[in-house]
Parts: structure tokens; C-alpha cells; sequence
């Protein structure tokens, strides 16, 4: 079947009106949506407008409401969109993603055919989320030099004149760059437009990685299930399919419209935070009002699943009594010894506050006491961490640190302070080095260090996304470059502690080709180039050695590491 026409001049169905079009987009592992190309839109929304014509509704409906991907782009033969539980399936691997049909104003970027993409590890160019994409090209079109993504749940910083995202924690700096492709495809404008990011549409409420919900500073959580009845909390909390663990913000002050944009405080570009949708404490709008576009919001509490108390104290008690016998050394990263190590508790009255963790007052029992129990640490226990000064509930932390590595270690929400020694999920394999006489460009006057890091593919441990499931391993061996002076080795002494923290790699989806199950960069970059940089691998590049540093230090890896 051909692809339907796309663009300004594609026939609207149903004999609508233009105005608006329709941008299918697929959630990847980390929560985050990426847009099929306009040309397999097109196809996915004649095949969607066509089923919609013979009755099929989106929700629950017949069996054969899909559409094979294939049909639009061999590259994509694998893959078959169901209709009726907007789920991606891959055939060859059982994988299914959520996917999410959006409208847009036809002259907004999607209209215009407009991507903006950033550069990945690979050197090639992944899109932005539809929803940045129009925010960006309508900073861009006002003529805006600088844009602030924090308040839409990115910490980035752009700046549209050099094309630049700089990452506010590490700084370290990605090219970005706008182009034209394909327009995406119009269509009858069946539901709310997207105008901005600042959007309170049902859809974006349900089922958006950056839409008001899953930007209300609440931090994903995953608590153990059980076989009990999940129970329904009182709160209300923001919880993304990213399965990655907490992701902290600072609240910030809300100010202005909710779809106006304005400039910030650094004078970027920004649009004002979407109001929490929960109670008194956050400040948003009650079940049922409505908001800025006229949408009725529904108060939507989490249901999490709760473990039952018999089940939560035979686990303890085995976990306690197998670390004791089999590796006494063990005790050390137990939760509950993890929290009180880092943490002191306060005797005073809790600062007037919230704990940005749960995003309840300080004051206030902890927002997770509905999902996780402790019989040391109670819901109201606050506690502040010894090198930073930041406060928050106890409970919350333990809730924290039992969802992520728990290797004995934390790491400030706030302040991204480590206490102890962070470690990661870097696959097994071996990290050779070498020098060599020939100069790297920009580094006339030294030597070269080259590394080499080897990893066989194997399958996934407790630590991996899909725990018992195989990994790939592809591009290694991976070379990379330093220059062999004074920096340049301190880089590679820390490189080497990283390493054995297995903080280099991790288990993941690719950016550039979209696989999963496969072993990725985590965070700390390398040059794979030694003779170009037009790639942003290569070099010359003057503030790579700075860059990496203040990746290193994110981790925990400085200096104070390679002391005796």
C-alpha cells in the first residue's frame, strides 16, 4: 500500500477543513517520545482515518485494527501498530512501546515539515519530541537566541545562534541543528490542538512523557509488586514508564500564563511551568476545574502496588540473614543503614518546606508511606544529609535508594551531591591502554593515549532493564583518544576508576539506530576521532578535557579518588 500524501496540500479526510495535523510518535525505554518521519505519519494516519471510517474507535476494539509499519518503510518491516491499545509490536522480538497520535496547528513546525534534532554519541542526529520541536521553532521564528528546556522536564539550555544544547549540570555541549523534511500529514482536527508545550489536553494528562502530569516534580518510583490489591493513594503521583528511578527537580515558582511563553531569570526563552494537578500542597487546579484551553482536568491519583506486610518482612529477613552469611561486607549497602550513614534525623521541627522527592511539606508524613513500609523510619521522620544541608522525609529516601542501584551509595535529588561510592551497570569486559608518538590535532606538542575497551555481548543481570534477557554488544572493540600530557593522563587515571565502577557503559536503546538490549555510552564521553571533529567525536576540541572532567566529577570520579 503507498503512502498517503502528506504536507499543506495533502486532501484533509473526512472533507474537514485544514487546519490541523497529526504527528504519531513511539515511547522509548527512557520515557521519552520520538516522532516517526512525516512520510510514515502520513501512512499511519490514512490507515488510522481509514479504520475510523469503518466504525473502530481508539480504546478497546477488534483484533485486526493494525497496521504494519512495513508498508510505509521497508527499514521498518518488523513493526505493527495496534490500534485499539495504541501499542507498537515488533515481531521479531516481542517488543511493544506505547505509541500517542498528537495535532498541531498546520503552521506550527510539524505543519512546515520543521525537525529539530540534537547529535548523538554516534555522530548521527536524533529528533527532538514533536512537542520541543514546535517549542523550539517558535523560539526560533520570534527570533530568540537562547531557550530554557528545564521547565519541560529537560536540563538543557539552548542556544539557537551556534546550535548548541549545553547540559546545565556537566555542561557538557551537543550540536543541535534545524531541517526540513517531509510535512507531517493534515488531518480532520478530531481533538485539542497543541499550541504549546504547556498543554492540558485528556491525551497529554494520560499519556504524555511532557505534558503537565509528568511535570509536576514528582520522581518515578518502582516499588515491588505483589499478588495483594493494589491500593489507590490518597495522593496524587506522577509516575513515568521510563522504569529509570527517581529524576529530581527543584520546584521552581509558577509566574505568568500557563501557555504564554516568557523570558526567564537568565533571560532565555521559556515556557511557564504547567501547574500540578494534586492539592492544596502543589497549588493546581481541583478534580474537574478547568484549565487554560477550557479542558476539564480530572483529579488522576497513581494506583502503586503495594507489598504486603508478610511478604516485606520475609524478604527483609532472608535478605539480612543471606548477607550476613554469605558476604558480611554486604551489611553495609542495606537500606535502611544506607539512609541512616548519610542522613541525620532532625529533633527540631522540620523547616516549612517540601521534600522535593515526594513533593509533600516537610512537615507532612512522607508521600510514599501509602506505598512502601519500614518499621525503623516512620512516614513523618525528616532527615538532613551531612555535606549539603538538604532535608527531606527518610522515607522517601530509603524509597530512593531501593529503587536504584543500591550499592551503598546516594546521591542528592537536590544538589546531585554523591555520599559514597556511586557504581553502575556496566557489562563485564576489558579496558586496555597504549601511547603512541603521533600527535592529536590541537595537542601538537605531546604524544597519544589510545584505549581500548572490549565487551562481549551476554545476557542481562538483576541490575539490566530485562533482567535473564540476552544483550548485543556491537562496534566493539571501541578505540578511543587523550592526549598524552598532563591532563590528558589524569583524564585517563579517572577513566580507569570509572571503569571499574563499571560507571562507562550500560545496558540500553541505541539513539542512533533505536535498538534495545545493547551496551551504550552512559554519560562520560569519549573521542572515538583523531584526525576530525566534524562528527563532534574527534578532535581538535578545546573543551573536551574540561567537558569529561565535570562528567566524571557528576559521577562521583574526581581527584580525591586517585589519593592514597
Amino acid at each position: 500500500m503507498a503512502a498517503a500524501p502528506s504536507g499543506p496540500s495533502a486532501p484533509v479526510p473526512g472533507g474537514a477543513s485544514p487546519g490541523a495535523v497529526a504527528v504519531w510518535e513511539w515511547q522509548d525505554e527512557f520515557g521519552k517520545w520520538r516522532p516517526y518521519q512525516g512520510s510514515v505519519c502520513s501512512y499511519i494516519e490514512q490507515s488510522f482515518q481509514a479504520s475510523q471510517q469503518k466504525g473502530k474507535r481508539l480504546g478497546p476494539g477488534p483484533a485486526n485494527s493494525s497496521i504494519p509499519l512495513g508498508h510505509a518503510d521497508a527499514m521498518l518491516a518488523p513493526y505493527v501498530i495496534d490500534i485499539s491499545s495504541l501499542m507498537q509490536f515488533r515481531q521479531d522480538t516481542g517488543t511493544m512501546r506505547a505509541v500517542r497520535r498528537h495535532l498541531f496547528p498546520q503552521d506550527s513546525a510539524a505543519g512546515q515539515g520543521v525537525i529539530w534534532e540534537w547529535q548523538n554519541d554516534e555522530g548521527g542526529w536524533s529528533p527532538y519530541e514533536m512537542n520541543v520541536s514546535v517549542f523550539l521553532e517558535q523560539a526560533y521564528s520570534s527570533g530568540h537566541q537562547h531557550v530554557d528546556l528545564g521547565p519541560l522536564g529537560y536540563n538543557y539550555d539552548i542556544n539557537l545562534i551556534s546550535q548548541v544544547q549545553t547540559n546545565k549540570t556537566t555542561l557538557y555541549r551537543r550540536s543541535i541543528q534545524r531541517r526540513l523534511d517531509t510535512p507531517y500529514p493534515v488531518t480532520a482536527a478530531t481533538g485539542p490542538l497543541h499550541t504549546s508545550m504547556a498543554c492540558s489536553c485528556q491525551q497529554c494528562l494520560l499519556n504524555s512523557g511532557t505534558g503537565p502530569i509528568t511535570t509536576r516534580y514528582r520522581h518515578s518510583i518502582n516499588l515491588p509488586s505483589s499478588s495483594a490489591v493494589p491500593q489507590v493513594s490518597s495522593r496524587t503521583t506522577a509516575v513515568s514508564s521510563s522504569g529509570l528511578g527517581f529524576v529530581p527537580y527543584n520546584k521552581p515558582a509558577l509566574s505568568g500564563s500557563r501557555s504564554t511563553p516568557r523570558l526567564n531569570t537568565h533571560g532565555a526563552w521559556a515556557l511557564p511551568q504547567p501547574a500540578s494537578m494534586g492539592g492544596p500542597s502543589t497549588g493546581g487546579p481541583s478534580a474537574g476545574q478547568p484549565v487554560s484551553n477550557g479542558v476539564s482536568v480530572p483529579n488522576l491519583p497513581v494506583v502503586m502496588p503495594k507489598s504486603s506486610k508478610v511478604n516485606q518482612a520475609l524478604a527483609g529477613w532472608w535478605k539480612s540473614l543471606m548477607a550476613t552469611v554469605m558476604d558480611p561486607a554486604a551489611a553495609s549497602t542495606e537500606p535502611e543503614l544506607v539512609v541512616r550513614k548519610y542522613l541525620e534525623e532532625l529533633q527540631d521541627a522540620p523547616p516549612d518546606e517540601d521534600c522535593i522527592i515526594c513533593m509533600e511539606k516537610l512537615a507532612s508524613p512522607s508521600g510514599y508511606s501509602d506505598a512502601y513500609e519500614c518499621k525503623t523510619i516512620r512516614p513523618e521522620t525528616v532527615g538532613r544529609l551531612a555535606k549539603c544541608q538538604h532535608t527531606f522525609h527518610l522515607l522517601c529516601v530509603l524509597a530512593m535508594y531501593t529503587n536504584g542501584n543500591k550499592d551503598g551509595s546516594l546521591q542528592c535529588p537536590s544538589c546531585k551531591a554523591i555520599y559514597g561510592e556511586k557504581t553502575g551497570t556496566q557489562p563485564k569486559g576489558k579496558m586496555e591502554v597504549s601511547t603512541f608518538p603521533r600527535s592529536l590535532p590541537g595537542h601538537e606538542d605531546c604524544g597519544t593515549i589510545k584505549i581500548v575497551y572490549h565487551i562481549s555481548r551476554g545476557i542481562q543481570g538483576p541490575e539490566h532493564p530485562n533482567p535473564g534477557m540476552p544483550y548485543t554488544a556491537r562496534g566493539f572493540p571501541r578505540y578511543c583518544y587523550l592526549p598524552d600530557n598532563e591532563k590528558g593522563k589524569k583524564v585517563l587515571e579517572l577513566l580507569k576508576v570509572a571503569w571499574k565502577r563499571r560507571l562507562i557503559f550500560t545496558v540500553g536503546t541505541s539513539s542512533t539506530t533505536g535498538e534495545s538490549n545493547t551496551v551504550v555510552w552512559n554519560e562520560i564521553h569519549h573521542k572515538t576521532e583523531m584526525d576530525s571533529n566534524l562528527s563532534g567525536h574527534g578532535y581538535p576540541d578545546p573543551n573536551y578535557l574540561d567537558n569529561v572532567l565535570a562528567e566524571l566529577a557528576a559521577q562521583g570520579v574526581t581527584e580525591d579518588c586517585l589519593r592514597p
